[in-house]
């Protein structure tokens, strides 16, 4: 999403027009969901998806016919038809996209706004209008993390409810709400292989990557391009020297028993959503006797996803980055409690 708006912004301050596609709302299994977005480009490129295939196909043909047509449309799709068959999108489900051709300032504002929320990190919501029957179809409106206004001008007396409490996007009285959760910060203590390959698809699926380790050689950003902070420093002091709150994620990956055991020494107790640790039930016994004898509580240690990753057979280092960035997804998108085994 933040590539889709980044190339949004450049188009509108190159004053040139370009065509909005989002998806507000979804029934049953459909491949994209509610929030995901696709720019159709002036020259006819693409930045974003709605999932590919049919569906996407018929939105880009009709986003490049309305490039200087003003006015949002909204698209209906039942994702059960022959030509969805023919494109391998026999999801059962239904979507709804809004579709509208931008340009000038007004536009320009309301999207430089969101990507300054995206970039702070803590969440928002949109409010998009999407009933045909209303004067303000497709216009927007944006709230921070609480539910208040910051951007927009859609006329809304309704108020989107705190991210604190997990909303799911929905449509209401004419009007989609789509809540963005806060950007969750993955604290990798340990920068060799396995924390170079988890950083690297961590990365890609929207965590905000940190990487910890005493080794310079190794924590260094050819290694890793997509950290967005590299701390070389005593493993254990350094972890203990940032700021950790309940949208900070940390796992352990270190070189060794020792900074394994210390790094959990400070991770435990902290207010982060989760703490991993890799390594044998052997292994992780140990560690956690040696942390009892120096204090650490049984509630600190019980929060502990150890070992660390769903069980999916992983034995090369590609498998277990895969394993525990598909833990680390679901602990943020369903919650403590509610991710596979």
């Amino acid at each position: 999403m933040r590539d889709v708006i980044r190339a949004l912004i450049r188009t509108l301050e190159e004053d040139r027009a370009v065509v909005f596609c989002q998806i507000v709302e979804t029934r049953g299994s459909t491949p994209q969901k509610a929030g995901a977005a696709m720019l159709v480009l002036p020259d006819g490129g693409q930045v974003g998806t709605l999932g590919g295939g049919c569906v996407e196909n018929e939105v880009r043909r009709d986003a490049l016919r309305r490039l200087h047509e003003p006015g949002p449309s909204v698209h209906s799709f039942l994702l059960d038809h022959d030509d969805a068959w023919a494109d391998g999108l026999v999801c059962g489900g239904r979507m709804t996209v809004v579709v509208e051709a931008l340009r000038g300032e007004a536009p320009l504002a309301y999207f430089r706004a969101l990507a300054a929320t995206m970039d702070r990190g803590g969440g928002f919501t949109e409010a998009v209008v999407v009933s045909p029957e209303s004067p303000e179809l497709g216009r927007r409106a944006l709230f921070d993390a609480d539910g208040r206004r910051e951007a927009g001008g859609a006329s809304l007396e309704a108020r989107p409810a705190p991210l604190s409490e997990r909303p799911r996007p929905r449509v209401e009285r004419g009007v989609a709400w789509l809540p963005s959760p806060p950007t969750v910060r993955l604290v990798i203590a340990g920068a060799g292989h396995v924390g170079r390959e988890v950083a690297a698809l961590a990365g890609r699926v929207d965590f905000d990557v940190w990487v910890i380790d005493d080794r310079r050689r190794l924590a260094d950003a050819e290694r890793f391009p997509d950290a967005g902070r590299i701390l070389v420093g005593p493993i254990a002091e350094t972890l203990a020297s940032i700021g950790i709150d309940a949208n900070t994620y940390i796992l352990i990956v270190t070189r060794g028993h020792g900074h394994d055991r210390d790094a959990l020494g400070v991770a435990a107790p902290t207010a982060a959503s989760y703490v991993g640790l890799i390594g044998s039930r052997r292994k992780i016994r140990m560690i956690f006797e040696a942390l009892r004898e120096r204090g650490v509580s049984e509630e600190a240690l019980a929060r502990v996803s150890a070992p660390v990753g769903l069980d999916i057979g992983s034995r090369t280092v590609p498998e277990i980055a895969v394993s525990v960035v598909a833990q680390l997804i679901a602990r943020r998108n369903l919650g403590a409690g509610r991710e596979p085994s």
